[in-house]
């Protein structure tokens, strides 16, 4: 048997497993669609949403990239955050780094070429803002700034869309976060705690930017 046919063979038993258990949780799952979350995370495969917090992943409308990142630009991520936001209603929208993240060392190491080079010049434009300041700093403690500071731009790029902006003029019950996850320990930190206002975001953006 062929890897993919193995992949193949396994939805059938999972699939299969679930109805027996719940005969109509596809059949219903196909009717209904109403997380309350979206998780702008990495696509580093070690950091899927639903596992790391142990809930369905019906529950949980999720935009992943390298390096967990939100530009102005991207289309497929605006779209994201305009569906979550004005049609599936979320109440919550988190964007979630990573330890060990791949993206964070290529660029810290000054290894990117090619598209995700253009991808990750933002990334770039952070490194050299702290570099000064973590000049005789390790490899791991430059990586973790380089991280925690990218959530923290990433939220605000999230708070400054149209969308969020509007919501938030419209009087919506929406709340922005920015978290860590630590793969070595498999712990989730709040970096920022919740922004649910204009003011707040720009509070955070002054702080840090």
């Amino acid at each position: 048997m062929s890897e993919l046919s193995e992949l193949l063979s396994r939805n059938f038993a999972w699939a299969e497993k679930i109805k027996s258990r719940t005969p109509n949780f596809f059949k219903n799952l196909s009717k209904r669609h109403k997380p309350k979350y979206l998780w702008i995370g990495c696509s580093d495969s070690r950091t899927a949403p639903d596992r790391l917090l142990d809930l369905p992943s019906e529950e949980i409308f999720v935009h992943r990239n390298i390096a967990n990142m939100v530009h102005s630009d991207d289309a497929s991520c605006m779209s994201v955050i305009q569906y979550a936001v004005d049609h599936l209603r979320v109440d919550h929208i988190v964007v979630c780094g990573h330890s060990c993240c791949g993206g964070v060392r290529a660029v810290l190491e000054d290894q990117t070429s090619g598209p995700i080079d253009q991808w990750l010049r933002p990334l770039s434009v952070l490194k050299t803002s702290i570099s000064e300041r973590l000049q005789q700093a390790s490899v791991d403690e430059r990586s973790l700034a380089l991280t925690e500071l990218n959530v923290v731009k990433q939220v605000t790029n999230v708070c400054g869309s149209t969308t969020v902006k509007t919501a938030w003029e419209q009087g919506k019950k929406l709340s922005v976060h920015g978290w860590l996850f630590d793969i070595r320990t498999g712990i989730l930190r709040d970096l920022l705690g919740e922004i649910n206002s204009a003011e707040m975001a720009a509070s955070i953006h002054k702080q840090y930017f």
